[in-house]
């Protein structure tokens, strides 16, 4: 096929490449679509807060059908986040590609142990422990979630506290939109402390699975992790 003269010289020059750059942004228009779909398509998304903002990041590719679940949050990322930012203050994770929230139960965030009968003592703390990052990411398939969720922290030795594991129980909690509770799970913490390394820290990682009930949404579930104080001497 010939290409139909317009004009002379420059002026053909400046037609042609008028029609290239057309045709260029059309082209970038669809890429940015196409790919706009993909990442929507995504089944699978993580999210890691601190105190001191959030990072997001997540997988965009599809999985092959009966494809395994590769998540990307472990106990090693995890506690190395703990590790650069001990400030203790959380930004609840919020909503990602229909997940369910995962937050810090809002009072149980800190727990101090005392020696028995001087609970509030400052010069009577054995250990005080800080839960600081937390992290999730999940699976939906119709109503069957799965979420892989993460969360990590410190354990800081007190006036009174002596060398030795240190063990602090901790809930997880599973609550519909309305915040009643559905499931509860608990679990042990455990750190090594010393005169000459007073910090220690621990990372969690575990999935849990659940079906949403109909007329529900996954993403109008939230999972809570908190200290339990229902140990002597603890506030």
């Amino acid at each position: 096929m010939h290409n139909k003269d317009i004009g002379i010289g420059s002026r053909r020059v400046r037609t042609r490449e008028a029609t290239d750059v057309a045709t260029a942004r059309h082209a970038l228009r669809l890429a940015v679509i196409v790919a706009g779909t993909l990442f929507l398509s995504g089944c699978g998304i993580s999210q890691i807060t601190s105190g001191l903002g959030s990072d997001v990041f997540g997988s965009s590719e599809e999985e092959p059908e009966n494809a395994d679940w590769t998540a990307t949050i472990t106990e090693e990322g995890m506690l190395e986040a703990a590790r650069s930012d001990t400030s203790g203050r959380i930004d609840a994770s919020g909503p990602a590609s229909g997940c369910p929230r995962f937050k810090i139960w809002p009072a149980d965030r800190h727990i101090t142990v005392y020696e028995p009968g001087r609970v509030g003592e400052r010069l009577a703390m054995r250990h005080r422990g800080s839960i600081t990052k937390v992290a999730r990411e999940c699976q939906i398939n119709g109503p069957q979630v799965s979420v892989k969720y993460g969360f990590a922290g410190r354990v800081l030795m007190g006036p009174r506290g002596q060398d030795g594991t240190v063990e602090l129980p901790v809930n997880l909690y599973l609550t519909r939109g309305d915040g009643s509770k559905i499931r509860t799970e608990r679990m042990m913490v455990e750190v090594e402390l010393r005169r000459e390394n007073p910090v220690d820290y621990f990372s969690v990682v575990r999935t849990i699975s659940f079906e949403a009930e109909p007329g529900t949404s996954p993403s109008s579930y939230k999972l809570f992790v908190a200290f339990d104080r229902e140990i002597p001497g603890a506030s």
